[in-house]
Parts: C-alpha cells; sequence; structure tokens
C-alpha cells in the first residue's frame, strides 16, 4: 500500500471488498445468447494520466455479466464509506478482454441479421476516453491505430467472408458503404469533403439522406480505407484527435445489395461512435454552439434510448423524428427483423465515477426490455404517429433526465435550428432569383437599345422585375429577422438558467 496515495484509504476498501468475491469474468468458452437488444459494458485499464495522478480502479467486474461500481462517500462526521452498487448486463468486459472478445459477443452474432433481409445496429456509448474510439477502431500502438483490430474491421471482414460463402452466395449480394457525422443537429457526408446533407421523408415514411455518398467496396482493405478517410474529415482542423469528434455522432454503414436490383436494399449494418455523453451536460455553456451541441447530444441520447426500448415493445410509439440521430436510423428501429446491440464504455478511475455512474444507468434503462420476449403494445393511431417530433412525448418517457426548463431549452434551440434550416434554404432561393432577375435585367435594358423600343412594355416589365425582387428580398429579410428574434430568446434563456445555477 503506498501510504503516498491520497486515496489509500478508500484503495483499501475496496481491496478488502474485493477479497470477499468469487471473481469469474467472461471467458470465450461462454454461450452467446440470442437477444433482439444486447446491453454490454466494457471497462477500460487505467490510462498513463490516470496511474500518475495515483487515481483508484473503482470497478469491479467479478461475473461475466455483473459489475460493481465502488462510489465513495463521506458520511456526517466525514468518516468515509463505500457505496457498492451492482448493475447487470448481458455482458460485462474486464479490462483484460480484447476487441475480439468483446466483438464475438456484440456485432458478430448480429451479421447473420443483414444476410436474412434485416437491420442491424451497434452503439459505442461513453464518455470522452473510456473507449469508444478504440472499440470501434481498432488498437492504438502511441498514436497510431490498428484498424484491423476493430469492430468496423471484423464486421468488413465477416460480411466479405459469408458475400462469397456457399449459404450466401446465391443471393448475389454486392456490398457498399456510407459514412457521415451527425453535429449540432446537421448530418455531414464523410466521404465527401463534409459536404451539407439534407433529410427527407417520403410518403411511405422512408427516410432519406439526400446526396450521401454510397461507396461499392470489394474487401476489408477497402472499408478501411473509407473509415481512415472519414476520420480524417471528422477530425480535420482540431488540434486535438477527439476535440470535433466527442462533440458528434459518426455512422459508418455496410449495406447489401442484390446485383440484380441495387435501388432495393437487402440488409444494412450501422456501426455507431456517439459523441462523449458528458458533453450533453454543455447546455449552461456560455458559449451558444457550445449551448446547442450539449442539447442537440442531449436530445439524441434521450431519444435514441426510448427508440431502442420500443424495439422491445412492438406497437410502442417511436420518437425518432425528435433528433436527426434517430430519424437516420428510422428503418433500423421499425424492421421486423432487427437487431441492436449497444456496448457502453466506461473508465475505471475514482474522477470519472460520476459519468461512469450516468453512462451505467442509461444502458441499464436501455435494457429493462431488452430481454426476454416481445411485447405487444396496442396500437397507436394516426394522431399519436405524427406527433412524435413532439419533444413534450419525448419528456413523458424520461421526466427524471428533463425538468421543464430543460424541455423549454429543447423546444427554444429545436425552434432556433429550424428558423436556421428556413433561412440559409431561403438565401440559397435568393441567390437563383437574384441571378434569374439579373440576366432579365440585363434583357430589359437591352431592348431600350432599340431606335423604337415600347417605353411602356419596357416600364412595365421593369416595374414588375423590380417589384418581385422587393417581395423576394422582404420574405429573406422576414426569415433573418425571425432568426434574429430566437437567437435573441435562446440568449435570455440561456442567461436566466445559468443564474438559477
Amino acid at each position: 500500500m503506498d501510504p503516498g496515495n491520497p486515496h489509500w484509504e478508500l484503495l483499501n476498501m475496496i481491496m478488502e471488498y474485493r477479497r470477499g468475491l468469487e471473481i469469474k469474468p467472461l471467458s470465450e468458452n461462454d454461450p452467446i445468447e440470442d437477444h433482439l437488444i444486447t446491453v454490454c459494458v466494457r471497462k477500460r485499464p487505467l490510462n498513463k494520466k490516470e496511474l500518475t495522478r495515483k487515481e483508484v480502479d473503482v470497478i469491479t467486474i467479478p461475473s461475466k455479466n455483473q459489475l460493481i461500481v465502488h462510489e465513495p462517500k463521506n458520511k456526517v462526521d466525514l468518516t468515509r464509506y463505500l457505496e457498492n452498487q451492482l448493475f447487470r448486463f448481458d455482458y460485462a468486459f474486464d479490462e483484460f478482454c480484447s476487441n475480439e472478445l468483446v466483438y464475438k459477443y456484440t456485432a458478430q452474432p448480429l451479421i447473420k441479421t443483414i444476410f436474412e433481409g434485416g437491420f442491424a445496429t451497434c452503439f459505442a456509448y461513453g464518455q470522452t476516453g473510456s473507449g469508444k474510439t478504440h472499440t470501434m477502431g481498432g488498437d492504438f500502438k502511441g498514436k497510431e491505430q490498428d484498424c484491423q483490430k476493430g469492430i468496423y474491421a471484423m464486421v468488413s471482414a465477416d460480411v466479405f467472408r459469408l458475400v462469397n460463402s456457399s449459404k450466401y452466395r446465391h443471393l448475389n449480394l454486392v456490398v457498399s458503404s456510407s459514412f457521415f457525422e451527425i453535429y449540432s443537429g446537421k448530418v455531414f457526408d464523410l466521404l465527401n469533403k463534409k459536404s451539407k446533407l439534407k433529410i427527407l421523408e417520403d410518403g411511405k415514411q422512408q427516410v432519406q439522406v439526400v446526396g450521401l455518398t454510397e461507396k461499392v467496396v470489394y474487401s476489408t482493405d477497402e472499408v478501411l480505407k473509407l473509415i481512415q478517410k472519414g476520420n480524417q474529415a471528422r477530425t480535420s482542423g482540431q488540434t486535438f484527435a477527439n476535440a470535433n469528434s466527442s462533440r458528434s455522432h459518426a455512422v459508418f454503414q455496410i449495406y447489401l445489395r442484390s446485383n440484380n436490383n441495387m435501388s432495393k436494399i437487402h440488409g444494412k449494418f450501422s456501426l455507431i461512435d456517439l459523441a462523449g455523453n458528458e458533453r450533453g451536460a454543455d447546455t449552461s455553456s456560455a458559449n451558444r454552439q457550445t449551448r446547442m451541441e450539449g442539447a442537440e447530444i442531449n436530445k439524441s441520447l434521450l431519444a435514441l434510448k426510448e427508440c431502442i426500448r420500443a424495439l422491445g415493445r412492438r406497437g410502442a410509439h417511436l420518437p425518432f423524428r425528435v433528433s436527426k440521430l434517430t430519424q437516420v436510423l428510422r428503418d433500423s428501429f421499425v424492421g421486423a427483423n432487427s437487431r441492436t446491440c449497444m456496448i457502453a464504455m466506461i473508465s475505471p478511475g475514482v474522477n470519472s465515477c460520476e459519468h461512469s455512474l450516468n453512462t451505467l444507468r442509461y444502458a441499464d434503462r436501455v435494457k429493462e426490455l431488452g430481454g426476454g420476449d416481445l411485447q405487444t403494445i396496442g396500437g397507436c393511431d394516426q394522431e399519436q404517429q405524427d406527433d412524435d417530433g413532439d419533444l413534450s412525448q419525448l419528456r413523458s418517457f424520461n421526466e427524471a433526465d428533463m425538468t421543464p426548463e430543460m424541455l423549454n431549452f429543447h423546444q427554444v434551440i429545436s425552434e432556433l435550428q429550424t428558423a436556421e434550416d428556413q433561412m440559409l434554404e431561403n438565401h440559397k432561393h435568393t441567390i437563383e432569383a437574384i441571378q434569374l432577375a439579373y440576366h432579365k435585367a440585363v434583357d430589359i435594358l437591352q431592348s431600350s437599345e432599340q431606335v423604337d423600343y415600347d417605353q411602356e412594355a419596357y416600364c412595365r416589365n421593369w416595374d414588375e422585375l423590380i417589384s418581385n425582387m422587393v417581395a423576394t428580398l422582404a420574405r429573406s429579410k422576414q426569415h433573418v429577422d425571425d432568426y434574429k428574434s430566437k437567437l435573441a430568446t435562446e440568449e435570455q434563456l440561456s442567461r436566466k438558467t445559468t443564474k438559477r445555477k
């Protein structure tokens, strides 16, 4: 025992508690369970910074599906004690588990789903620095990442193996991929210079990401090159690798299409590296962009939780329109053959205890209806189905996580984002109208250069063009004024919230 360790007393209590446990961690011989929703947790080792600070590991994984958090507490007389909180999930991976073992019990069992015409989704969830990128992308050696050992690569390798297998070769399937990020409620194509994309829903309630780059791929190496390209675009212009990536959700998708009908998706696997969940608490920042980032992350994670939970309750209402994340993943939640896996990542150090508990509670709520048979809920009427953009509905699911003040803040942010989208769309139309008006104005002026030009026609045409442009610019002014008004409302609400805190 190091007497120089400021946490020596805490460490002593944890070691004493562990001595009374029978430790039997997950091994590769344990059976793989079949769940509609698989929720597991992965603990990483203490990193160099935590070891330098002499942080104590407050997470114990005694068995293949249990985890204990040793939360330090103080009594009234300031004596310290442990509150040992037990969590149970489908699988619990300790710090000695490899990416290969994690893959075996999480994403790998979902691959057959996409070959059988279904949709599979794997989420990496947790605070920044908890190991999401390591798990999804691969092992790090210094700053270099071995992409061959991440879930992205392992899914790709198995997909190509099965495409060419005797069982599925007759389907004549083609593999393709896309990679995009969702940042502050906006969608950007990571394979096309981070171009901004539109999300549209057609009459059949099919969601389309308009203009998204989708590349046909023939090998795992080609997939990894796309991921590398996307990750470079995701972090470009940032001082630190996770300065931007922790604030955005990255969505990598692998599609299977029949060579005979490329317009139809046979199956799809979505692999999602979620934004750092601690960013959702940034809604009281002095910086508006940070506030909006935080609000969007908070809202999208709450909506995601409810959409995953609804998978286990057929007929349950899906609040997918609440966020761009759940909107673009809609087909993964409504398909009859849909499977989802969430890997909750936690940091073991005592300084991360609160964040780790928040991560575990979130995953625990996702798992509440994850196991066992499907539950059937009474059918939702059309009015309710059309109402799932309503944030108040999301709050009814998450009253503990969303206060009335937070609901109000989300509504203001949502209105601000809508006003911004409308203003920018109008700006594009205004530019087009100005360009068209310019050519018309030139034509009208040229008509006056004729010796015997029609003065009445000239005046009529020029007057009509001026009136049309005045009306066009007046509409643009309305959009700008509306946006400025909503910016001021958000600023005032933020100041009130900050003062109360």
